[in-house]
């Protein structure tokens, strides 16, 4: 059976840090690119960034480029979301999910091109 589960989200100020961890088990997680989404009650989820199966490529949503960084150890089936200079409007669940291919496609921040999914956790950033 195929789990994905984040962990590390929690309550912080602006401009503090953040790192969120996603754990596999159950898959090959080196066969699948990953990534991560948020979303916010009302809104539709959206995509934070996509890593490729081996690291080399990665791509960011323009609202958290040069402040997130995605990165993976695909020897602990584990995925990371190291978030920097944390905004107000980061406060969001984030959900981390694992690509139906092995590399992030163009298209990578739509949701169908992922087959599995963890539960979320809840990131608030105060003033």
């Amino acid at each position: 059976q195929v789990q994905v589960v984040e962990s590390g989200g929690g309550l912080v100020q602006a401009g503090e840090s953040l790192k969120l961890t996603c754990t596999g088990t159950g898959l090959s997680f080196d066969d699948y690119a990953m990534a991560w989404f948020r979303q916010t009650p009302g809104k539709e989820r959206e995509g934070v960034g996509c890593i490729s199966w081996n690291s080399i490529n990665t791509y960011y949503a323009d609202a958290v480029k040069g402040r997130f960084t995605l990165s993976r150890d695909n020897a602990k089936n584990t995925l990371y979301l190291q978030m920097n200079n944390l905004k107000l409007e980061d406060t969001a669940t984030y959900y981390c999910a694992a690509a139906r291919f092995s590399y992030c496609l163009d298209s990578w921040m739509r949701s169908a091109n992922y087959g599995y999914w963890g539960q979320g956790t809840q990131v608030t950033v105060s003033s």
